[in-house]
């Protein structure tokens, strides 16, 4: 298994095909392998990176680090040592995160960014910091009966169950340190930095997500320049894995789109 030693861990990443660099992040506890319906579509014409980042997957899974700026380092360093020219970041869920923030810290490393379910933000009441408390306590009381009640949520109705099992397995099988993103999340909002964002960012989120509404997305949309929002009817919070031929006819516009951007970009430099 490829992996890569970053910042005092290990990362566990896949890297094929050739073309226009991809660089796709999981979100909370699960894995690199949910973009397994994307592959064989993108890597026909793409270079395709996924990674477990740290605490999650295949990668190694440390105390430390297990912050949005620990993971963004992260992502720096592999951006770099696997000589990626300029990927599209595509991440779900919290991956829209780390993805988004990366784009605002660190623009000339990447092409664009692709949010799927994310970014997040919640409004910094008393009842949300509670809520997160709640929710991490549980974790550490109870973690297989708090995750197998909370992943359903997800998913749209009529999802294939087994789909449902899988990214519960999966989550259980990460690390607890990962925890600490959860602690964490009421305070973000990256609202106030949308307006000077550098790159091009296009939203993809499901119609029915319950965990981030669609609404968060369009919010963001609007504060951010030339930024637009593909909305995938009938689908939750993994509609990269819910609906996948809709996903990625929808991700494909919005590279298409990107590029298109960048040489207009280009010809009037």
């Amino acid at each position: 298994m490829p992996g890569l030693n970053v910042n005092d861990t290990t990362l566990h990443y896949e890297d094929e095909g050739s073309g226009p660099a991809l660089l796709f992040l999981h979100g909370w506890g699960t894995s690199g392998r949910t973009w397994g319906a994307q592959l064989p579509e993108f890597t026909r014409d793409h270079r395709v990176v996924t990674v477990d980042w740290r605490g999650c997957g295949r990668s190694a899974r440390p105390v430390r680090g297990n912050s949005t700026a620990g993971v963004v380092s992260d992502l720096v360093a592999l951006i770099g040592a696997l000589r990626l020219d300029r990927p599209v970041v595509i991440g779900s869920s919290i991956g829209g995160s780390f993805a988004s923030e990366l784009a605002i810290q660190r623009p000339e490393l990447i092409a664009g960014v692709v949010p799927v379910g994310a970014p997040g933000y919640w409004p910094s009441t008393k009842a949300q910091a509670k809520a997160q408390a709640e929710l991490v306590a549980a974790l550490r009381r109870d973690r297989a009966g708090t995750v197998a009640g909370w992943v359903p949520g997800w998913y749209a109705p009529g999802t294939a169950p087994a789909l449902i099992d899988w990214t519960v397995r999966q989550i259980l099988d990460s690390g607890v340190y990962i925890d600490e993103h959860q602690a964490t999340a009421n305070s973000y909002d990256p609202r106030p930095t949308l307006p000077g964002l550098q790159v091009p960012i296009h939203y993809i989120h499901g119609e029915l997500d319950a965990a981030i509404p669609v609404e968060v997305a369009r919010t963001c949309a609007a504060l951010t320049p030339e930024a637009e929002v593909s909305v995938i009817a009938a689908a939750g919070h993994m509609p990269h894995q819910e609906l996948p031929e809709q996903f990625n006819t929808a991700l494909r516009a919005a590279l298409t789109r990107m590029a298109r951007m960048a040489r207009a970009a280009r010809a009037t430099a």
